[in-house]
C-alpha cells in the first residue's frame, strides 16, 4: 500500500483508515494486471461518492440561495461535472496516487485521463463520507469546491453550452441543433458516449460524456468554439 500521508496533508484531511483512502485511488486496470494486490478497484466509492457530492451541493445551494429549481440545478451542474471534478483532482494531484495499469499510465492527457481523474475524485468523496461522515465531507466540499461558485455566477459559466449553441444557431442561421451518438465505449457501469453535433446534415464537433446529456455538453461547447459564437 502506497503511502499516504503527503496527499492527506494537501487535501487537509487525516483519515482514521488509510485503507479506504487507498481504495479510492484504484482503478479497475491496475488489479487486472495486480490481481492479489489485496484491495478493491474504486468504483463503489464513485458509486457512493457521487450520490453523497450531490447532497453536499443540493442541501448547500438550497439553503443559502432562494432562486428557483431550474436555476439552482444549473449551477448544481456546474459544480459536479466531469471537467470541474477532474480540475479539483488535478490541484490536489491525484494523479500522482491513482493506481493504474501500465498501459492506462501512459495516457495522461486524454479525455479518458480526465474521466479516471473525476471518477477518482468523486471515489475520494465515498471514502471520506465513510471514513469521516457527511458533516466532514461536507465542510471539505465547501471549502474546495462549492467555494468556487461566485466565480461561476459572476462569468456565467453555469450556462449550459447546449442551450447556447441552439440559441445561436437559432438566431444565425435558423436550425435547431441535433445530436446522435456516434461511438459507446465502456462497461455498462462506467460507459462513455461520443456524441456528435450536427446543423442539419453538417457535422460540426463532437464531445464525450459519461452519459449522452454530458457528452451532447461537451459537444456543443467544441462546436461553440469552432464557429466562434460566444
Amino acid at each position: 500500500m502506497k503511502d499516504l500521508t503527503q496527499l492527506q496533508k494537501k487535501l487537509g484531511v487525516k483519515f482514521k483508515d488509510s485503507k479506504i483512502l487507498q481504495q479510492a485511488l484504484v482503478h479497475r486496470s491496475y488489479l487486472n494486471e495486480h490481481p492479489n494486490f489485496g484491495i478493491d478497484h474504486n468504483e463503489r466509492l464513485e458509486f457512493l461518492g457521487d450520490a453523497a457530492l450531490e447532497l453536499a451541493v443540493t442541501e448547500y445551494l438550497y439553503q443559502n440561495y432562494p432562486n428557483p429549481e431550474g436555476e439552482l440545478t444549473n449551477w448544481r451542474a456546474s459544480l459536479v461535472n466531469s471537467k470541474m471534478l477532474a480540475t479539483l483532482g488535478k490541484q490536489f494531484e491525484l494523479d500522482d496516487h491513482i493506481l493504474l495499469s501500465k498501459g492506462e499510465s501512459k495516457d495522461k492527457n486524454t479525455k479518458a485521463r480526465q474521466f479516471i481523474l473525476a471518477n477518482a475524485f468523486e471515489a475520494l468523496i465515498g471514502a471520506m463520507y465513510l471514513d469521516l461522515g457527511f458533516i466532514k465531507t461536507k465542510k471539505f466540499l465547501e471549502k474546495n469546491l462549492i467555494s468556487q461558485l461566485d466565480y461561476i455566477l459572476k462569468n456565467q459559466l453555469y450556462i449550459d453550452p447546449k442551450s447556447k449553441f441552439q440559441e445561436i444557431a437559432q438566431e444565425k442561421v435558423g436550425i435547431t441543433p441535433n445530436y446522435k451518438v456516434i461511438e459507446e465505449t465502456g462497461p455498462d457501469h462506467n460507459k462513455k458516449f461520443k456524441m456528435a453535433v450536427f446543423l442539419e446534415a453538417e457535422k460540426i464537433a463532437t464531445g464525450i460524456g459519461s452519459s449522452k446529456q454530458e457528452g451532447q455538453i461537451d459537444a456543443a461547447a467544441n462546436a461553440l468554439k469552432k464557429k466562434g459564437w460566444k
